[in-house]
Formats: structure tokens, C-alpha cells, sequence
């Protein structure tokens, strides 16, 4: 997270609401061997508490998971270069304008007859961003897809215990400045959905 204050005042609940919309974040746990790191989508409750996700048996990080682990899931947003150039002001610097939110907490592996409901609880998660296209369900797939693919992963369960945010979006720059940031970024092509990063930018 920035060390700069100013970044880091988001509520928790705006925190949460980011993290549950983009559903999918970065998993790194520490092992003896140096640290663990996974990409994976999750189900956060709606208080931000409790997440519940999937591993593939051959992830190291579920290899080493025998019993509960600290971790951390790292969810990205919109991200963008930020020119000096822009800011019609001298002495300025290059930088990066960024949303993340960390979620803190313990990983545990749950029963292997949580699997189906994770699975379904998840796909149906998404699928209900598609309508109106008919969901995809698990009774979609054969009998014989069905179990080998419940004999690949396994369901685990994060217990959130702290929630870290950097919403970095030039608050430490006077309005004019950070209005002609959003101007110049218009043009850019250096970043991730960098039009949502401007809208971010002009709401915050």
C-alpha cells in the first residue's frame, strides 16, 4: 500500500464493494521455499468477512495448505501513467496512478463436498453479469467431465481479518492540476482501462 495518507482513506465499504464487483485477485502466501502467488477468482460476502474460491490440487500454494495459512488476496483496478507534462505546473515528476485493495486474512481448505456449491456459487456469480444470455450450470456437463474435474481442485475458504486500500487518483495535487491529469490521460495509451481510471479520478 502507498505510504502517502492521502491515498488511503477510502471507507471499508467502498473497499468492498470494489473487491466483490471485480471478484478475481491475486493470492500470495509465504512457504518455505519464498513466497506463493495465484491468480484466482473468489466470492466475497457482502460485509467483506469471508471469501470462498478454488484451487487445482497441482497448485503449490493448495500442495503446501495443511492446515490455516496467513495470506493475502491483492485485487487490481484501473491503473495509468501520469505524464508531468500534463499538469501545466513545474517541478513535477513522473508517477502512477492506481485503485488496489489488499485483503488480509487466513486460508484454509474446506471439505471436499463443499465443492460442487463453491463451484456453482461461483459461475453463477458471473454468469449473472451475462444476462440475458442463459446461464452456463454445472448439469450442463457429462457425468464423466463432472467427475474429473471435481477430482482436479478443491474448494478453500479465506477468513478476512484486515482490509488495506491504495486509491492513488492525484488527490495530493490542487483541482486544475489533477483536472488536466484526467485531460491528458484521455489521449494515453499506457495503462489498464484507463477510462474508468479517469471517471475515478473526476469522482473521488
Amino acid at each position: 500500500m502507498h505510504p502517502n495518507p492521502i491515498f488511503r482513506k477510502t471507507p471499508d465499504d467502498r473497499n468492498i464493494a470494489f473487491a466483490r464487483e471485480r471478484a478475481f485477485g491475486t493470492l500470495c502466501v509465504n512457504a518455505e521455499a519464498g513466497p506463493l502467488i495465484s491468480h484466482v477468482p473468489f466470492l466475497l460476502s457482502e460485509d467483506g468477512t469471508y471469501a470462498e474460491a478454488h484451487l487445482v490440487r497441482s497448485n503449490p500454494i493448495w500442495r503446501n495448505l495443511k492446515e490455516p495459512t496467513q495470506a493475502v488476496i491483492a485485487v487490481t483496478g484501473p491503473d495509468a501513467y501520469i505524464s508531468p507534462d500534463w499538469y501545466g505546473v513545474d517541478d513535477q515528476v513522473p508517477t502512477w496512478n492506481y485503485v488496489s485493495v489488499h485483503l488480509r486474512g487466513t486460508l484454509r481448505p474446506l471439505d471436499r463436498e463443499d465443492l460442487p456449491r463453491v463451484l456453482a456459487e461461483l459461475s453463477a456469480h458471473f454468469e449473472g453479469m451475462l444476462l440475458p444470455k442463459a446461464p452456463w450450470t454445472l448439469d450442463k456437463l457429462t457425468e464423466k467431465t463432472e467427475k474429473s474435474l471435481m477430482a482436479q481442485i478443491m474448494p478453500v475458504a479465506f477468513d478476512v481479518a484486515e482490509i488495506n486500500s491504495t486509491w492513488k487518483l492525484s488527490q495530493n495535487k490542487p483541482e486544475e492540476v489533477q483536472a488536466a491529469a484526467i485531460e491528458g490521460l484521455a489521449t494515453s495509451p499506457i495503462g489498464s482501462e484507463i477510462e474508468a481510471l479517469r471517471v475515478l479520478m473526476a469522482e473521488k
